[in-house]
């Protein structure tokens, strides 16, 4: 980690300033040698996957310098906007000296599957890579209700293998972890996995009448569909830390070239 000790990390999540695992993940990472800054959303926002929206007044979004428990010392801020937001306006002149990495989570829950779309967790650190910095989404595999002490361990004991693999490729890529919510010294080898073709549940929604127009009632249920046994759900369930690269929004060229052979071998 010798290189790294002059990079600059933004620890952020989607759970909140006041998330354990918030305070565990900027912890594993100021211990690598990173020089860190956190900044997390005021309140959960979960789920908010890469959205910008914040809480303005007067044109500005509230700061609240905050102190984090066992992270005297490091600058710590509750912002008043989404995951995704935090890490534009580090970008655009907030935050100076700017990040190299944003480190994001760690998530209550794992983000797993193409439903990954969706998770603040994970838009975080997408967005990170649009600012042209490395960008690393961290989740505990913690099941739907959350456990009254988690294994935050499980996933910080990863963080300096996860920072070496990251810090070797370009800036701009983007790694997901996500790691079994078991105690460290029984994690099996962390593996590359691809991501389900869905979440490990899907949701349900229901339209009940009601007053003036109705109520959507959401639910979760586990999905009868069987995943690839390469997949980051099968891998996860298996026991093994899974590890995938993810991209972020890019253009597919050659659309009207397609379209005019297409075209030429219809006619």
């Amino acid at each position: 980690m010798a290189s790294s000790r002059r990079l600059r990390a933004l620890i952020t999540n989607d759970d909140g300033i006041d998330s354990p695992g918030l305070w565990a993940l900027a912890a594993a990472v100021r211990d690598a040698g990173l020089d860190v800054v956190v900044a997390a959303p005021h309140v959960d926002a979960s789920g908010v996957g890469a959205s910008v929206i914040s809480v303005r007044d007067d044109d500005g979004v509230r700061v609240h310098p905050r102190t984090l428990p066992g992270l005297d010392g490091v600058p710590a801020f509750a912002v008043e906007g989404h995951p995704a937001y935090i890490v534009y306006a580090a970008g655009r002149g907030w935050l100076r000296p700017a990040p190299d990495i944003v480190v994001s989570g760690i998530n209550l829950g794992a983000n797993v599957g193409r439903s990954v779309l969706h998770s603040g967790t994970v838009g975080a650190a997408l967005t990170a890579s649009l600012q042209g910095w490395y960008g690393l989404a961290v989740s505990l595999d913690s099941g739907w209700e959350p456990p009254e002490a988690p294994h935050w361990d499980a996933a910080t004991t990863l963080v300096p293998e996860l920072l070496d693999l990251l810090l070797a490729r370009d800036p701009g890529t983007v790694l997901s972890l996500n790691a079994p919510d078991v105690e460290a010294g029984a994690l099996r080898e962390l593996r590359e996995a691809h991501l389900a073709e869905f979440g490990n549940a899907q949701v349900v929604v229901e339209h009940r009448e009601g007053d003036p127009h109705g109520t959507l009632l959401s639910s979760l249920r586990d999905t009868a569909e069987e995943p690839a046994p390469d997949s980051d759900i099968a891998l996860l369930a298996a026991g093994h830390p899974t590890v995938t690269e993810l991209r972020t929004v890019t253009g597919v060229p050659g659309l009207l070239g397609r379209m005019a052979t297409s075209n030429a071998r219809r006619g």
